[in-house]
């Protein structure tokens, strides 16, 4: 991702940061079937799994991994330090080992494989030769036997179904009780993403020699992918 792309993403979420779990719930009109099955997934063996989540925001994602994995030790890498910040409080009561780094995870490094590389919303902001080379690093970062669950948002296969997508997203959320400010704040975050089709994507996790290559889950460009390593 480039550096001025990061500092645009920063921006908006740092901006957003404090309201961001209780407008996301209404954001999401799909919102339990999409964590729940997304966490469904996540079937590791162990009381201590090494699980890594990208762009983990304000932990939403991982806070669902920590009553099946009360142990587990989570990565939790964000752009956004205001973000982190969150979900600092959030698990500051959890049992789990939780790391919490400031970075761009396109370019992140850890000496220790994962038993679990998680991720919710966040990789749509990628363009597509990032997302291509964030899977090879996925497949890197995995234990052989690794699972990738990645809970996210795509691009319509035709425009005609994208502009279906987007009609029936904004007639759900303004059928809320989201303010004006909350509604114009979440259309203009949207013109930082970057989505790419599902069947693109499901063959770029193949190609980064990922096996068991499925979409679990899909309302509308809400989808839930599985992968996993060899």
């Amino acid at each position: 991702m480039t550096e001025q792309a990061n500092h645009r993403i920063l921006t908006k979420f740092d901006e957003v940061a404090q309201k961001y779990d209780s407008q996301r719930r209404k954001l999401i009109p799909c919102f339990d079937d999409f964590y729940n099955t997304a966490a469904s997934l996540v079937r590791l063996e162990g009381k201590a799994p090494r699980i890594l989540d990208l762009g983990a925001g304000t932990g939403l994602f991982s806070s669902y991994m920590i009553p099946m994995y009360p142990q587990a030790q989570l990565t939790l890498v964000d752009l956004s330090s205001g973000m982190l910040d969150i979900a600092k409080e959030r698990f500051a009561h959890a049992e789990a080992e939780t790391r919490f780094v400031t970075a761009d995870y396109s370019t992140f490094e850890d000496s220790e494989p994962f038993d679990a590389v998680i991720s919710s919303l966040s990789i749509h902001h990628l363009e597509d030769e990032a997302k291509q080379a964030l899977f090879h690093r996925i497949h890197q970062w995995l234990k052989p036997g690794g699972l990738f669950v990645n809970a996210d948002q795509v691009l319509g296969a035709t425009p005609f179904l994208d502009g279906l997508y987007r009609t029936d997203w904004e007639a759900k959320i303004e059928a809320t009780d989201l303010s004006q400010e909350a509604l114009q704040a979440a259309y203009e975050r949207t013109k930082l993403d970057r989505m790419a089709p599902l069947t693109s994507q499901l063959g770029w996790l193949c190609d980064a020699g990922l096996i068991e290559v499925d979409c679990v889950y899909k309302s509308y460009n809400f989808v839930v992918m599985f992968a996993k390593k060899p």
